[in-house]
């Protein structure tokens, strides 16, 4: 008999571990996914044309918090637990739930679920949502293309709308963006890979993207999500880390397993954070993984006018996932406005709509910040009714891309951007270089 298991993820590296372990494998039985941190993924169906032979209807994808109830209505024998960004406790409260309701709670991933690639690979992983993840593969795909390298990204998984038509994507231009019908948080990651001349693969299924992938490139980069691990087999592993949230390194899924498989550890913001908290981290990394390369850097800040924040009220606008389930309390917008002199945050919370409302009733300790959220077009349509409302003189944009490209402010608006800058050496092009001297000559 199949052995029924429950697959709980978040649109991403579930979709992933059944592709590598469960589909065509006649010894499961995928009864279920469950779905939780995105709005609105549940109630779908994993389709049928990705799903195998073994489900001719596909596979049904609930919320949640059906996990317990569902469990005991089809008598599964275990629960795969498939999402990233979780601390330890959380984990484990999760497993006790399962294991008293009945079932077996298991963990997958690493060497089974790490495809490998003909051409090199690169991966850039984190230890938490939000650590500066993205600025640093824009670094290394600088480097590569530096050293006259063809680089193609591929972005770990935001499949939030037909996953039929979303199993293997390819980003070039911003037109591609508009064709599938891109979120604000993948366009967040898309973007400024296409301003760089880097084509982006992403999508559902991993094994098709990295083979169209290899078509046209000269080595591979794995962009990271969340703080999940690479889906591909990498040649050099960087993992980078946030002196902001010291301790958080050693206490997230499966952030501390990305600092465990580090060739290279990328210490962050070191400009903006306190001492203690470098130093923290920094021995942390030490104790876990001693034989990795540590890099300082800084993400240091550009204001395209500076000197208009000056004595006013400010309404920030942030990365969306970063303050979700991120769990940070400010970002590079909040950090902008404290140096250029912004007389007061402004509080989004009283002109909130729609499910801008929710995601505060959801994430209540988001505060005084508005985060970007955007995963459907109701969605982005609130968003630019709250911003529009908040009664401010000004509005700093935060986010990876330039918002009013999505959304129409009448306010007053900057944007702030920001990019990785290594302090002394090593730097990431002494270490990508090094360690592909070899292979880049043939």
């Amino acid at each position: 008999m199949a052995r029924k298991i429950i697959i709980m993820g978040a649109a991403g590296r579930d979709f992933h571990n059944f592709n590598c372990l469960y589909r065509d494998n006649s010894d499961y039985n995928v009864v279920a996914f469950t779905a939780t941190q995105i709005p609105d993924i549940d109630g779908r169906k994993y389709p049928k044309v990705l799903a195998g032979k073994l489900y001719p209807k596909g596979i049904p994808i609930f919320d949640e918090s059906d996990l317990i109830k569902l469990i005991k209505k089809h008598k599964i024998e275990e629960v795969v637990f498939s999402y990233s960004d979780i601390p330890f406790e959380g984990v484990m409260t999760k497993a006790s739930a399962v294991i008293a309701a009945g079932a077996a709670f298991s963990m997958v991933g690493g060497a089974p679920t790490m495809i490998e690639s003909k051409k090199p690979v690169i991966s850039v992983c984190a230890v938490r949502t939000g650590c500066g993840k993205s600025q640093t593969t824009r670094k290394v795909c600088e480097v590569l293309q530096g050293l006259g390298k063809k680089v193609v990204a591929i972005r770990h998984p935001m499949p939030y709308g037909d996953l039929a038509k979303q199993a293997c994507q390819r980003f070039a231009t911003y037109k591609d963006l508009d064709k599938h019908k891109c979120t604000i948080e993948e366009r967040e990651e898309y973007e400024p890979h296409i301003d760089r001349g880097v084509i982006v693969y992403a999508g559902v299924d991993y094994e098709m993207i990295v083979r169209e992938a290899e078509k046209e490139a000269d080595v591979i980069v794995w962009d990271g999500g969340n703080n999940d691990m690479s889906f591909y087999k990498s040649d050099l592993s960087i993992t980078v880390v946030d002196p902001h949230r010291p301790g958080h390194e050693l206490a997230y899924y499966p952030g501390l397993t990305n600092v465990h498989l580090a060739d290279v550890v990328v210490i962050n913001k070191i400009d903006s954070a306190p001492p203690d908290g470098v130093e923290e981290v920094r021995a942390n990394v030490r104790m876990v993984n001693p034989k990795a390369v540590i890099i300082d850097a800084a993400s240091p800040l550009e204001v395209d006018d500076a000197l208009s924040i000056l004595g006013k009220k400010v309404l920030v606008v942030e990365d969306g996932p970063t303050l979700t389930h991120g769990e940070m309390n400010y970002g590079a917008g909040v950090v902008a406005a404290e140096k250029f002199g912004a007389a007061e945050l402004v509080d989004p919370r009283p002109y909130t709509v729609g499910t801008i409302k929710g995601t505060f009733e959801k994430y209540p300790e988001i505060g005084v910040l508005l985060p970007a959220m955007g995963y459907s077009g109701q969605q982005i349509k609130d968003l630019e009714k709250t911003i529009n409302k908040t009664k401010c003189d000004m509005v700093i944009i935060g986010t990876p891309i330039d918002l009013r490209r999505i959304v129409k402010i009448t306010k007053p608006s900057v944007r702030v951007k920001y990019s990785l800058q290594e302090i002394g050496h090593p730097t990431l092009h002494d270490v990508i270089s090094k360690k592909f001297k070899k292979a880049f000559k043939k």
